[in-house]
């Protein structure tokens, strides 16, 4: 979807449309959730400190979250992909993975697809979404950045290496700022750039995970399925406080606050975890977590609470708090779904992308 949260908030507020809009937090607080593209223009960006962003747009417009019409929206959207196809593997409440190899309107070619979806999509939520079409998850998960908003990329096996090559290397998926700014150093800026090493030489910069990864996207290579029995990885929650806080007692108490709300979800969906993780975010912004693997799963406030004492007292001396999150990972759903890329067979084609 497009720039989803603002795009709601436009849709449902005729007021706002055509102007730079940021959901989440105020002119002096929080932390930017999503923004319109008209505040991207001005380089507003979601996670941002919302008074940087409010330098960077002096006419931003600051609107609260509405979570649960988002979520309504989101049922909507995942509603419309089911009547195409049953393999749908939502990524977040605004994006998915859909598998139309085989799907129920008996349309052999894939981007006619997408186009069928978009205009559902459209028809329905009077929402924009842009696609990518491609013949494996990387491809399509690239494709879909580009030609925002509204638009449709499709990589098929005779376009995508040229795309690729030249490419930017913080566009990959996969890559982030960190590693870009690494591989700059060794002189690669565009896929053409990564295409030239030896999966060797990225194995010993980047590790065997990474170094590995990094061969197969610049070869377009990924050979995982789409799973529409994706599960959860961790629950959590999280708040970002209207004044920073450094008394200990006081932040105790958010500690329970948060801990009883990511009680509350886990018991919802009758998950545990076993891993149990303490976010700090202080005044400057510095982002400090620390977690703790016990031996028995939990979705017990009161013990999520302990051990987040015991993992906020390895902190101390504290600096003046402006967010706490807590998250409980290591679930007892926690069942990797998605095998792991290989070289087998990542061509092999049954649909057409083009009439």
């Amino acid at each position: 979807m497009d720039a989803f949260f603002a795009s709601v908030e436009q849709r449902d507020n005729p007021e706002l449309k055509g102007k730079p809009v940021a959901v989440g937090g105020s002119k002096d607080r929080g932390v930017v959730a999503a923004a319109s593209y008209e505040a991207r223009k001005f380089g507003v960006k979601s996670a941002m400190a919302s008074k940087i962003a409010a330098q960077k747009c002096p006419d931003l417009i600051f609107v609260k979250p509405r979570f649960e019409a988002y979520k309504n929206v989101s049922n909507q959207i995942m509603e419309i992909f089911s009547q195409f196809t049953e393999k749908v593997q939502p990524l977040s409440i605004d994006e998915a993975y859909l598998d139309v190899t085989e799907n129920k309107v008996n349309e052999s070619v894939a981007t006619n697809i997408a186009k069928l979806i978009k205009t559902q999509i459209k028809l329905e939520t009077d929402l924009t979404a842009t696609a990518g079409v491609s013949f494996n998850k990387f491809l399509a998960k690239v494709a879909s950045g580009f030609q925002k908003p509204d638009g449709l990329t499709v990589l098929t096996p005779k376009n995508y290496k040229l795309f690729l090559a030249q490419l930017k290397i913080d566009k990959f998926y996969g890559i982030g700022k960190v590693t870009t700014e690494k591989m700059n150093k060794y002189k690669i800026f565009n896929g053409a750039d990564l295409l030239l090493w030896p999966e060797e030489d990225l194995i010993r910069i980047f590790g065997i995970k990474s170094g590995g990864y990094y061969y197969q996207i610049a070869r377009g290579i990924d050979d995982r399925e789409v799973h529409n029995n994706h599960l959860r990885k961790s629950i959590g929650a999280e708040n970002t406080f209207e004044s920073n806080i450094i008394e200990i007692d006081d932040l105790k108490l958010e500690i329970i606050q948060i801990a009883k709300t990511v009680s509350r979800r886990a018991q919802k969906t009758n998950t545990k975890g076993r891993t149990i993780t303490l976010k700090i975010k202080y005044f400057d912004f510095i982002v400090q977590t620390r977690s703790i693997s016990i031996e028995n799963f939990t979705n017990d406030e009161n013990e999520i609470f302990q051990y987040c004492l015991e993992l906020l007292n390895q902190q101390y001396p504290l600096k003046s708090v402006r967010l706490l999150g807590i998250s409980l990972s290591n679930l007892d759903n926690d069942i990797e779904q998605n095998k792991p890329i290989t070289i087998n067979n990542y061509l092999q084609l049954k649909l057409n992308f083009d009439s």
